[in-house]
């Protein structure tokens, strides 16, 4: 059975890492393509060798542009590719324009579609990811749910064929990784639980000067009265610093970790800092609490178990916040059963070789 699997930015990856490995196990031929939209090595080809992803098989190398442009390229692309594979099936993963660029590609070839970390809404159609789940979902024959909010999320639009709650891939990997990313020695100068990790790549947080340079500014208080903040920076985010010409003197700022280092970080930290949904929940299955610079989130369950705070844009208040954070905060056994408890990647796997026979696309009725 010939599977044709399209990523393209880092959480995919990740996700890809586990899943891939237990596609393997199960006897599925799996064909990988890359898109390019993480082109940067410190966000791709890092990633492929520390969690040991074999090369892919076709590597597009569409880079930025516009989310209509590099959507419509991926789609052409990614398209002639299926044509010359023709696959079974094709898996893709979460909410970006390589996601909604594949699944567009194989429903117009008539060919079934798998989504990873389906039914996920943060309900804010003015996030470009969110367009891209939705319009994922209602492409894909089967919907792998990482939380039963997911599937809950689908029913109220009227998807319940196809649908299967398997838990979340990246607990698979945390889990998995968690001894080795412990024996990472710490940057020079930082002790655990004295340090947040903050990360934020998010447009709408980095494209606005102003919103930009308020955030930075409540980190910048954070480190010079809380306790000292690390910023891996983003390619995003090193751009728009730079447009801004902005400095910030008490945040100390990194190049750009892999993944191994970024569990390391979250680990051994005080608490977390973001605008990414991934890192919400690694903090979370890290036992972590976590703030997150955004006004909605995909990860409700974080919030509800008090690991999560929703800042939105009472960035004032972020001090305060983080002032509660002790480093100590673990989720229990029920928060971590709520993401399937680490056996994700082998029920997809198990899914997708269930399905594999049929090659004609259904149709919801």
């Amino acid at each position: 059975m010939k599977v044709l699997t399209v990523v393209g930015a880092r959480p995919q990856f990740i996700k890809a890492a586990v899943v891939s490995r237990a596609l393997a196990d199960a006897g599925v031929e799996e064909i990988l393509v890359h898109t390019g939209q993480h082109y940067d090595m410190r966000m791709s080809d890092l990633f492929f060798r520390e969690l040991e992803i074999r090369e892919p098989a076709h590597n597009l190398g569409i880079g930025s542009g516009s989310h209509g442009e590099q959507t419509g390229r991926m789609l052409s692309e990614l398209e002639r590719v299926m044509q010359r594979v023709a696959p079974a099936r094709v898996l893709v993963y979460g909410d970006t324009n390589s996601t909604v660029a594949g699944a567009l590609a194989a429903a117009k070839l008539v060919l079934p579609v798998d989504h990873v970390e389906a039914g996920l809404r943060s309900f804010d159609r003015d996030m470009p990811e969110e367009l891209n789940r939705v319009l994922t979902d209602h492409l894909a024959d089967q919907l792998f749910c990482p939380t039963r909010t997911a599937v809950g999320n689908l029913q109220c639009e009227g998807l319940t064929e196809g649908v299967l709650f398997t838990g979340d891939v990246m607990l698979d990997l945390a889990l998995q990784t968690r001894e080795r990313a412990l024996e990472v020695a710490l940057p020079q100068g930082l002790h655990d639980k004295t340090y947040f990790v903050a990360t934020i790549h998010r447009a709408s947080n980095t494209d606005d000067p102003e919103q930009l340079r308020r955030i930075m500014c409540a980190l910048d208080i954070v480190a010079r009265d809380v306790g000292p903040v690390v910023l891996p920076v983003h390619p995003r985010l090193g751009q728009a610093i730079q447009r801004t010409g902005m400095h910030v003197s008490s945040i100390r700022t990194i190049e750009p970790v892999g993944y191994i280092e970024m569990q390391s970080l979250i680990l051994r930290s005080r608490g977390v800092i973001t605008d990414s949904g991934g890192v919400q929940k690694e903090a979370l299955f890290h036992g972590k609490r976590c703030v997150t610079l955004r006004t909605s989130t995909e990860w409700l369950e974080s919030v509800d178990a008090g690991m999560n705070v929703l800042l939105g844009d009472d960035l004032p208040s972020l001090v305060d916040v983080t002032a509660g954070c002790d480093g100590s905060a673990v989720p229990s056994d029920g928060v971590l059963a709520q993401f399937g408890g680490g056996a994700a990647s082998r029920c997809i796997a198990n899914a997708v070789v269930q399905r594999g026979s049929e090659r004609r696309r259904w149709v919801r009725t």
